[in-house]
């Protein structure tokens, strides 16, 4: 977490040169954060170096957020050839850590997230988008069989895999609902709770820079079954009905089917960063990832899936293999 040496440059050109540059977080890919202090002023240091990572997502996106009237950070200053952003500083309150303390208060801020969402969804996708629908779902799920299954020595059938899938979730691309913008990420480690700000603006959006055209089920899920933290199901079923309530949408199979996605996407995509980015860590999380898709496996929506893993994937191989 040392900054870039171009850094001190960029920020005396515009007006932060006496500021220090302190380590604030890394992430799954090569962005690194920084906080930038000078004075009582603060603001974070986004390094996203090229040709590794293009900022211009990540200004696109923020800057339709803000316009649409939700929190995402203001863009103070850019270097796009470098990879350098100065961007608003949220602080340091965010939501993981606020509910493990105030286990009391997790209904209430998950409403709001919720509440949030709602919003979003009733404002037309972002114009240039891409599109995350069948075939992208199905190529995502393959990141288990093509990285999990071998790390574990198991055998499968990739392509009985893949049509599983496909029975589960072809009923939820053609299922009519308004597609809406999907930021992918949206999860309590990605949200700040903003100091002076109350409704939805008090929830600080971060790493939204992979938004995609997608379906409404996919953020609640990706909040509500959390790769980092636990939520309780009495929470996540008073949400996903919340969030029916105030849209007038039947997202109950799609929710299914979709967190089941994500999560046997999840397992994948970090065995991947263990095997290839040498980033052990990420094993951890792994019994929590199959804890959620058992549960979300037992939904009658997810029956050829099921079967699939019950007869590829044996206990020993699942959740007991990691702890």
């Amino acid at each position: 977490m040392i900054p870039p040496p171009h850094a001190p440059a960029f920020l005396a050109a515009h007006g932060w040169g006496t500021a220090q540059i302190l380590p604030l977080a890394g992430d799954a890919s090569f962005r690194r954060y920084f906080r930038v202090v000078d004075g009582e002023r603060q603001a974070v240091l986004m390094d996203a170096p090229p040709p590794h990572e293009d900022p211009r997502p990540f200004i696109a996106v923020a800057e339709w957020l803000c316009a649409s009237g939700l929190n995402a950070p203001t863009i103070l200053a850019r270097d796009l050839e470098q990879g350098l952003l100065l961007i608003e500083d949220f602080g340091d309150v965010r939501l993981r850590e606020t509910v493990d303390e105030a286990p009391h208060a997790e209904t209430d801020y998950y409403a709001g997230v919720t509440d949030l969402l709602v919003h979003l969804h009733a404002r037309p996708p972002m114009d240039g988008l891409p599109v995350h629908g069948l075939e992208q779902w199905l190529d995502e799920v393959m990141l288990f069989s093509d990285w999990y299954c071998p790390a574990l020595g198991i055998d499968v059938d990739r392509d009985a895999f893949r049509a599983a899938w496909e029975k589960v979730l072809a009923p939820v691309e053609r299922d009519g609902l308004p597609r809406v913008t999907v930021l992918r990420d949206y999860h309590a480690e990605n949200i700040m709770l903003v100091p002076g700000k109350d409704g939805i603006a008090h929830y600080g959006l971060l790493d939204f820079q992979d938004a995609l055209v997608g379906h409404p089920a996919y953020d609640l899920a990706s909040v509500l079954e959390d790769a980092r933290r636990d939520v309780s199901p009495a929470v996540e079923a008073a949400m996903l009905a919340r969030y029916q309530t105030a849209t007038g949408q039947d997202i109950e199979n799609a929710y299914w089917a979709l967190a089941a996605q994500r999560n046997t996407r999840i397992l994948g995509v970090f065995v991947r960063l263990w095997k290839r980015d040498n980033k052990p860590h990420y094993k951890s999380f792994q019994p929590r990832m199959w804890g959620l898709l058992e549960r979300d496996l037992a939904h009658p929506a997810l029956v050829p899936v099921r079967q699939w893993f019950d007869a590829n994937v044996p206990a020993s191989k699942r959740a007991e293999a990691w702890t």
